[in-house]
């Protein structure tokens, strides 16, 4: 196990993980900007290094910043938390560089995951069920409309870069197509510096469910059982739930299949989540979304029925450890609910 470790993050993540590492015997290291100089996370740590000025992109971003505070403070290695620089693959490859562990995945399998359309195509040859679309290099206007028509009406159109929603766009019919990828063509260049776009058959009212998997350097993968998360707003979840409730055991199975295939199809390590829609009838199908290299806002929920602390984990991974328990040994007990708590503006129409 470390004796210190750094957390590259701040809020209540950076509280979560020094609770742990405290537990642990692990030393925990905090950054923090100028505006944070008195949050919680900086009282908790057993020491704290200053990164830099409020804004994010001259603290929290600064890959630089945080590693020299890494490196002189003595930790061993960095837990991103979640957000900032937590899937940024080259900041994993520079924390390996620079001599620290990366808590989290190889960079190699960030990369394979954050371009959406290249994910995809290498889930399908994993025997992990994806929805009929257009991955293509062809982003012509004449090849997306082309694709348009063989994939059907409706579809959605998404940013190949993209998360957390931004930039996609649901298409009823092929009149308006040309208008929308003309839209999602500018939001993806402004908001990921990349415009290309990807096509897929669009469900009605799908179910949202997450499969939580974890994997050790042994070869070992497990899953931690699923969460429902379809209830959204603007395409950020709200409520999370754990196990999913109205699932067929076979769809269940099928589930926790998929995810373990798509986390050894990257070589995974650490924790991740595979997200699925699913469509919502009986014996319906249910398709990959996306794998989030990290870990996420509500593993705390798996976490209350699965009855395990996940940061322990990550760390005991991440010190060359093999996972704690074996699948047979992985069973949840109970149920949880998570409800998260947005700030809107109403004046500016939320």
């Amino acid at each position: 196990m470390f004796e210190r470790i750094l957390i590259a993050n701040r809020g209540e993540i950076a509280c979560r993980v020094i609770r742990t590492a405290n537990r642990l015997g692990v030393e925990a290291v905090a950054v923090y900007s100028d505006a944070d100089r008195d949050a919680l996370h900086v009282a908790l740590a057993d020491r704290s290094v200053h990164i830099g000025p409020a804004p994010a992109t001259e603290s929290y971003l600064r890959a630089d910043r945080i590693i020299e505070a890494a490196l002189r403070s003595g930790a061993q290695a960095i837990h991103p938390g979640y957000g900032f620089l937590s899937e940024n693959a080259d900041f994993a490859e520079a924390c390996v560089s620079a001599g620290l562990v990366f808590i989290g995945p190889p960079a190699s399998a960030i990369r394979a995951m954050g371009a959406k359309h290249e994910a995809l195509a290498l889930m399908a040859r994993h025997e992990v069920p994806t929805l009929p679309g257009y991955r293509g290099t062809d982003q012509s206007d004449e090849a997306l409309m082309d694709a348009a028509r063989s994939v059907g009406f409706p579809l959605i159109i998404k940013p190949s870069a993209g998360g957390g929603g931004k930039g996609m766009s649901i298409v009823h019919d092929e009149a308006r197509l040309d208008k929308a990828l003309a839209s999602a063509r500018r939001t993806a260049r402004s908001a990921f510096g990349d415009e290309t776009l990807m096509l897929e058959r669009y469900l009605q009212r799908p179910r949202h469910v997450e499969v939580q998997v974890f994997a050790d350097t042994h070869g070992n993968t497990v899953h931690l059982s699923e969460r429902d998360c379809s209830s959204q707003r603007r395409h950020q979840k709200v409520v999370e739930e754990a196990p999913a409730p109205f699932l067929e055991a076979a769809t269940r199975d099928g589930l926790h299949q998929a995810a373990i295939n798509a986390a050894r199809a990257v070589d995974y390590v650490g924790a991740g989540t595979i997200e699925f829609l699913l469509e919502d009838r009986p014996g319906g199908g249910f398709y990959f979304m996306e794998m989030n290299t990290r870990l996420q806002v509500e593993h705390p929920v798996t976490e209350k029925v699965m009855g395990l602390d996940l940061i322990e984990w990550q760390l005991r991974v991440a010190a060359g450890e093999q996972l704690p328990l074996s699948q047979e040994q992985l069973t949840p007990r109970g149920h949880a609910i998570e409800v998260r708590l947005y700030a809107e503006n109403p004046a500016k129409r939320f």
